[in-house]
């Protein structure tokens, strides 16, 4: 969705757009307004005003970011986009922003405000419309507006700041606070009276529009061409299967895409052999299956650096593609699209599409992707969040069986094997990781928990095991609950589970005499530990 791809849209009448100054809390400002079943896309602050255009907006957003605007390296914004005549909500730093760039001053605030305040709105409003003359809101700013630009009034303060400004002819609205977190009660009225009352959006995006307009893009993307689509058997890459073969579809009932499921020998335990089976008898997919095990291993060989790791498997499942279609091409012709189940939260962390927020880690199928490909990307979820990909999939008629799955990240068990990923240490991962499954399923906690999982250490301690001495690797757990995979909080597993678990896993994976138990969030961990 950046320099790598050029933005692509997909196929809607309206949308609003947020232009992403660094904020950790802009992926909520989306979340929140698509809630009211309107389409929402982040963009960073950076994005031309060609960009913002595609996405057809009826209104703009200004995100919060951890700058002054006075600040060297501060995020640049174009400042035409308050000419293009739509709406506009500025959040906290937007607030800042849009003052210093209308004509106003902003200063280093006397007394800073972070945390819970409260404002008293002291104005007609259209922003506040409905909602009561005092609220309890969040704030996060050290900077405040000391003089509005012209055309500018007061909208709320609190006991030491401007807390709410506007301009009534521009529909130009401002708040120093954070409506879209849960710390303040009615943000979500709030955004709800800017995202309708002020913008006139329409809440028509839906799972069946999303549907619709999606089959009716990759229609046009693709043509009379040819597709393959790289299968994982996760929830992501499934849907984004479905959805294509329905486009790709003929009414002679064949398809003309391929799905590739390619056993990267990082697979967890039968995997290779249950996804298949998924595919093929689940979802009526033509599924070609590659046995690569070799391949990649040969290539991770002697690796233990984490990018490294992600790198040499995204470019690996490029080559075995790209061998694949070319193979398929000598009998059934040409294939130039590669079709990917990428999700947002993977566009965020791998591109720094965030504007100047930083990339937290490369995705097998986003960062990972080498500079030149002979197929073009089909990334048909790139603007969503797992949630949304969920519903879509439900709309689609997929079984809650493929759509409940947990999440499985791209590089497989080669970021779960700390160190060097050996066919080794792949088998004791494997059977921990089996068994914590599992005992999760077993205790009916699966579908409550974002992710549960094994993570094998490269650190070995002494134990004992009957009468005998061991020195055997430690297994850490790692359960997690999370929204969109963005940030996440660790799992209170019961001390039950946490002690079936560990007790099967010394006493039948041989190899392994301690477990751990990971009660790290994200932020400052990632889920995942490389």
């Amino acid at each position: 969705m950046e320099s790598q791809t050029p933005i692509t849209p997909i196929l809607q009448t309206q949308s609003i757009v947020i232009l992403d100054f660094g904020a950790q809390y802009t992926q909520l400002i989306a979340r929140r307004i698509r809630e009211q079943n309107v389409f929402s896309v982040v963009l960073p602050c950076t994005a031309t005003l060609e960009n913002v255009k595609a996405y057809m907006p009826v209104g703009i957003i200004l995100s919060g970011a951890p700058w002054s605007v006075y600040d060297k390296d501060a995020p640049p914004a174009d400042a035409r986009l308050f000419e293009m005549g739509l709406p506009v909500l500025g959040i906290c730093y937007g607030l800042q922003f849009m003052v210093h760039t209308l004509g106003g001053k902003v200063r280093p605030a006397d007394k800073r405000e972070y945390g819970h305040a409260e404002i008293e709105v002291v104005s007609d409003s259209a922003l506040f419309q409905g909602l009561a003359k005092k609220l309890a809101v969040w704030m996060s700013h050290g900077d405040e507006a000391l003089e509005l630009p012209p055309g500018f009034e007061l909208t709320a303060k609190t006991h030491y700041a401007v807390a709410g400004i506007q301009n009534r002819e521009k529909k130009w609205y401002a708040v120093q606070f954070h409506p879209e977190v849960h710390h303040t009660r009615q943000g979500t009225e709030i955004l709800r009276n800017f995202v309708f009352n002020i913008c006139g959006a329409k809440p028509s995006w839906t799972a069946q529009h999303f549907i619709e307009s999606t089959v009716a893009q990759v229609r046009e993307q693709v043509g009379n061409g040819r597709a393959i689509c790289a299968l994982s058997g996760g929830v992501d890459s499934s849907v984004a299967a479905v959805l294509v073969d329905r486009a790709l579809r003929g009414t002679d009932g064949k398809s003309r895409l391929t799905c590739i499921f390619v056993n990267n020998g990082v697979l967890r335990k039968n995997e290779f052999e249950k996804v298949q089976a998924n595919l093929r008898d689940k979802l009526g997919l033509y599924v070609d299956a590659v046995d690569a095990t070799d391949r990649f291993l040969g290539k991770l060989k002697g690796v233990t650096d984490p990018e490294k790791k992600r790198k040499i498997i995204g470019n690996e499942f490029i080559a075995v593609f790209e061998d694949e279609a070319h193979r398929i091409e000598q009998v059934q012709g040409k294939v130039d699209f590669l079709v990917q189940g990428t999700l947002y939260p993977d566009v965020i962390e791998s591109r720094s599409v965030r504007g100047p927020s930083q990339v937290i880690k490369s995705h097998h199928n986003v960062g990972g992707l080498p500079e030149k490909m002979k197929l073009q990307l089909i990334e048909p979820l790139k603007d969503l969040f797992k949630d949304e990909v969920r519903k879509i999939g439900r709309d689609l008629g997929m079984p809650e069986e493929i759509l409940q799955r947990q999440p499985f990240p791209g590089p497989g068990l080669a970021v779960r094997v700390l160190g060097e990923v050996t066919p080794e240490r792949l088998a004791l991962l494997r059977e921990c990781d089996d068994i914590v499954v599992n005992e999760i399923k077993e205790a009916g906690l699966y579908t409550q928990i974002w992710q549960s999982f094994a993570v094998l250490l490269p650190v070995m301690s002494v134990g004992v095991m009957g009468d005998a001495r061991t020195y055997a690797y430690t297994c850490a757990i790692r359960a997690v609950s999370s929204e969109d995979g963005m940030t996440a909080d660790w799992v209170a597993l019961p001390v039950h589970v946490l002690k079936t678990i560990s007790t099967r896993i010394v006493n039948e994976v041989k190899g392994v005499n301690r477990v751990v138990y990971d009660i790290t969030s994200k932020p400052p961990g990632t889920i995942e530990w490389e």
